[in-house]
């Protein structure tokens, strides 16, 4: 599967664009020359990214504030895409929670599946009628390797990101012979704003800068794969060794080792 061309009319969109992997990804199909409709809560931060795209590659970049955790909202941004040519979907938004499951807030985890799971469940279906009478597209879905395992204190987040990884594979293995691919992104941790977001922050403070991936490489790895028509990418060594662990080894091992982890990082 090869991606469609850029051209005055498709589009690539990309979710949970205003910071992290979201922002490397806009910026990786803007250099190959796409147009972008920008999709993430922060309106003056998907403005500021989408002028300075604009500026430095000579593409337009649409701005949709859009709160994708809101049904209305989802439902209303859905129907616009479906009406669209759109060539890329990059579905990135997404937020984690830590700590005991008895004591989180059932809002704040319902909005976590919502966005996790409910978004990129209906913006995939909104694009992919399309893609599929064009016979041409991507679809990138960003998972985690904490979708590969238990996640004790991590829970709501694993078990959305387990939903993720396994759409993201179906999709790629039913769509074979369409035109139209589906790549898992599948990360360890990043230096982004994520564990800020989810007050983990600990989290990679723990581990050596060598072991953290930066996020234009996961977003560079990400575009190239998908172009390539991957499976899965899964940036940098130490999301390779999750992946295997969390796929072959022993889960009463796993998550403890994890439950301890999530402790120390508070």
């Amino acid at each position: 599967m090869n991606l469609p061309d850029p051209s005055a009319a498709n589009r690539a969109v990309v979710t949970g664009a205003s910071s992290g992997i979201g922002t490397a990804l806009a910026g990786a199909l803007a250099r190959r020359g796409y147009h972008l409709v920008l999709i993430a809560r922060r309106a003056d931060r998907l403005q500021e990214l989408a002028d300075r795209l604009a500026r430095e590659h000579g593409i337009e970049a649409e701005v949709r504030a859009c709160d994708l955790g809101d049904r209305a909202a989802r439902e209303e941004l859905a129907r616009e895409l479906s009406g669209r040519e759109i060539a890329v979907l990059c579905n990135n938004a997404g937020f984690a929670t830590y700590g005991p499951l008895s004591a989180a807030d059932p809002a704040r985890e319902r909005e976590e599946v919502e966005l996790n799971v409910a978004a990129v469940h209906d913006l995939t279906q909104a694009v992919l009628p399309g893609m599929l009478d064009r016979k041409a597209g991507g679809i990138l879905i960003t998972g985690s390797t904490a979708g590969n395992q238990p996640g004790p204190l991590n829970a709501t987040y694993a078990a959305c990101k387990a939903f993720a990884n396994t759409l993201a594979e179906s999709l790629h293995t039913e769509l074979k012979g369409t035109g139209v691919g589906c790549t898992l992104l599948a990360p360890g941790p990043v230096r982004t704003e994520f564990a800020e977001v989810a007050e983990v922050s600990k989290l990679t403070d723990m581990l050596p800068e060598a072991l953290l991936v930066s996020a234009d490489r996961v977003a560079e790895q990400a575009v190239a794969g998908l172009a390539d028509g991957k499976r899965r990418v899964v940036p940098g060594p130490l999301a390779k060794a999750q992946t295997l662990l969390g796929t072959y080894g022993p889960r009463g091992l796993s998550g403890p080792v994890l439950r301890g982890a999530y402790r120390r990082a508070g």
